[in-house]
């Protein structure tokens, strides 16, 4: 992992090393390009053996570690051996400078008030720092960012052998942490949470201070990846950050902060499996503890319906894991499949000391060690060659790639606009949507089971390029990290590994033959994918995915205005890739920008009239590949419009939103709003009742051909 301090090392030569890497790169491609073309001739000789040597040569590089798995981060809550406390609010800020990324490190600002070393503006967390002011050069920053605040901490939590632990939800993207002066955690990858003990350095019943420094520099060796150069600019030189994906790189502390108390025994981890057989539902559960002693513990596990009614029981001794039966289960159902979509029952684990150990004269709440609740839904998921199945039934996917995009907050967290895209999925009609392109936040994954949304989970990795063994690490641990924090949310119903990587190049096969089999590895209830971006005759990668998605944007990219070279190529590339694969297939990304208010007559390219014209041409292309029972779902981008770097190809983002970036619709809203209701008779659901405006009488269409 690279450290804040060695990346200013690279800054300071950021030019050279970009070039001598650039260097190295083109000069070990053409070698493993000659190497490659050298196999494919002697495959005409040994066709027998081409496979393993290609394994050989490309694989060598992609090899299985021992890889860290992450520990604990169960969401944090209260409960009656549990208190938290919310260190949101407003923060210490300062912005390091750009060609001195490490001064602070190295001149241990950490020590003291931020205020002491250098002048601090005040910044909201969670929210991205980015548009909260009017400086280009902050919304522009590339480098290191500090914060600090000030905080008590209850006098009562010192008291017994409660520990207290620090959580941040994400933040972008190196990071360390002090408390008091004293480093805590380091953690790299954005968009996931992590955590730190800080019992001993905490001052209870006084002032603490919390410092971080935080670094959005992207390199080749980073999740997602980026590149770095020293420029000249009119006064000097200046480090520019370069990156492919198409969204703003903002950066800061994204999600809530919170310090929480724990027993000194107590839940650190729940996996759960949920099944069911006729009307009796199952939940098989692992609870870990902070012990490996677990001779003399016990857990009880109570389960509660959405009346908080107690509906089933389990305990277990020593092993700590075991079955939860529920009698008449209510099943976890995807938005309009079920008149209770996304139901939800209370998981309430209790962890004691075994009773056959202990004193009798001990109290019940004296045996109690730590409680903790969780929301959990039962369902199956299935998947052939050709379907995709929730509770045995089939699933046809309606909905959208999104991000975590607002105006002035970035990607921070805010219920009230989470709250309002939920509406917003409901009102339209949609089932799903993908995270696209990394995690969102935990708070988005409650939302989701509570609404029966499906979720596409993706990993932080986007326009993979640069294959190397250091990168395939972090990838990997990206993936780790994710399928740890949502692997219990039934709203998750599949993982994508990547989206768009450049898998036309020869290394990608053996780099994500390892991703895939390593996510299945983790987790083999779910089935795995990535939004592949280039020719179905190129990719090497597909074919060790579950489940094929693919990303084309005909008439926009391709066929610029040809509204008549949508729907036959689209149904042709989907079969093309079923035919090679023979595996279920979605569409996760098209659309078209639309610049709001645009209207033209004909439709022409950037009208709100162009957007709806493309999406009907690719409806049409839907229901033809609907009809030959191998493609499952339509995925428009975008949700909203979100912002993104400039370049003269955006005006002030990208606006493929069927939703502005203030969540008003276009006109194609309307549209796909009536085709995802209409699809929903697939799963039996009645259709809103202001679906369609009243236009006139239906008696006149019977008068008319009686006519």
């Amino acid at each position: 992992m690279l450290t804040i301090s060695s990346k200013s090392e690279a800054f300071a030569s950021a030019s050279v090393a970009s070039a001598t890497n650039s260097l190295q790169w083109r000069l070990a491609k053409r070698f493993r390009a000659c190497l490659m073309a050298l196999l494919e001739a002697l495959a005409f000789v040994v066709m027998g053996v081409i496979g393993g040597m290609v394994k050989v040569v490309f694989g060598a590089m992609y090899t299985t570690g021992n890889e860290a798995s992450t520990e604990g981060l169960l969401y944090p809550i209260e409960s009656e051996t549990r208190e938290m406390k919310k260190l949101d609010g407003m923060w210490n800020f300062v912005r390091s400078d750009s060609n001195n990324p490490s001064q602070g490190i190295r001149e241990k600002w950490y020590m003291d008030d931020l205020a002491k070393v250098r002048k601090t503006i005040g910044m909201p967390v969670p929210s991205s720092y980015n548009d909260l002011t009017e400086d280009a050069a902050l919304r522009d920053h590339v480098g290191t960012v500090w914060y600090d605040r000030k905080f008590f901490v209850p006098k009562a939590w010192s008291q017994g052998d409660d520990r207290v632990f620090i959580r941040f939800g994400s933040v972008h993207y190196d990071t360390i942490v002090w408390i008091n002066g004293v480093q805590v955690v380091k953690h790299e990858i954005g968009h996931l949470p992590f955590e730190a003990d800080v019992t001993s350095v905490l001052k209870y019943g006084a002032e603490n201070r919390v410092t971080l420094v935080c670094d959005n520099t992207l390199l080749q060796v980073t999740i997602p990846q980026g590149k770095v150069d020293n420029q000249p600019i009119d006064n000097g030189v200046e480090l520019v950050q370069s990156y492919t994906f198409d969204f703003f790189n903002y950066a800061g502390i994204h999600r809530s902060v919170v310090l929480y108390t724990v027993p000194r025994i107590y839940i650190r981890d729940v996996t759960i499996h949920t099944s069911y057989k006729e009307q009796e539902g199952k939940i098989d559960y692992q609870v870990t503890t902070s012990t490996n002693e677990t001779e003399k513990l016990q857990v009880t596990v109570k389960l509660y319906d959405r009346n908080g009614t107690h509906v089933g029981t389990d305990e277990s001794e020593a092993k700590l894991q075991g079955t939860v039966a529920i009698p008449q289960v209510k099943l976890w159902w995807p938005y309009l499949m079920d008149p209770e979509p996304g139901y939800l029952y209370t998981m309430e684990i209790t962890l004691g000391k075994a009773q056959s150990n202990e004193a009798p004269t001990a109290s019940k709440e004296e045996q109690v060690l730590d409680v903790y609740r969780m929301k959990v839904g039962i369902r199956t998921l299935e998947w052939n060659n050709s379907t995709f199945l929730i509770n045995a039934k089939p699933i046809y996917f309606r909905g959208f790639g999104r991000h975590e995009d607002s105006d002035i907050r970035g990607k921070g967290l805010d219920l009230a606009l989470l709250t309002k895209d939920f509406n917003l999925l409901k009102w339209v009609g949609a089932n799903a949507y993908r995270t696209s392109h990394y995690p969102y936040s935990e708070e988005s994954m409650q939302f989701a089971d509570e609404h029966g949304i499906m979720i596409i989970d993706e990993c932080p990795s986007v326009d993979t390029e640069a294959y190397s063994q250091i990168l395939l690490e972090k990838h990997k641990s990206s993936i780790e990290q994710l399928i740890h924090r949502d692997r219990n949310h039934p709203s998750v119903v599949m993982w994508s590994i990547a989206n768009e990587p450049r898998t036309g190049q020869l290394t990608a096969g053996p780099y994500f033959s390892e991703v895939a089999q390593y996510t299945k590895k983790l987790d083999p209830t779910r089935p795995v994918t990535a939004a592949i971006a280039v020719n179905v005759n190129d990719d090497v990668a597909a074919k060790y995915l579950d489940i094929v998605s693919f990303n084309r944007y005909n008439a926009w990219y391709s066929n610029s205005g040809k509204l008549n070279m949508i729907t036959n190529r689209v149904i042709e590339e989907a079969e093309a890739w079923n035919k090679k694969h023979n595996k279920p297939v979605l569409m996760s990304e098209y659309g078209a920008d639309t610049q709001e208010g645009l209207h033209t007559l004909p439709a022409y390219i950037w009208s709100e009239d162009y957007q709806t014209r493309v999406f009907s041409q690719h409806f049409k292309a839907f229901d033809a590949l609907r009809r030959k029972n191998f493609f499952i779902g339509e995925f428009v981008w975008n949700f909203a419009d979100f912002k993104t770097a400039q370049t003269y190809t955006r005006v002030g983002g990208n606006k493929k939103g069927v939703f502005t970036r203030n969540r008003q619709p276009k006109a194609a809203a309307y549209l796909l709003r009536q085709r995802y209701h209409a699809l929903s008779e697939l799963d039996r659901s009645t259709l809103p009742d202001d679906l369609f405006l009243y236009t006139a009488p239906e008696q006149l269409k019977s008068e008319r051909i009686e006519l």
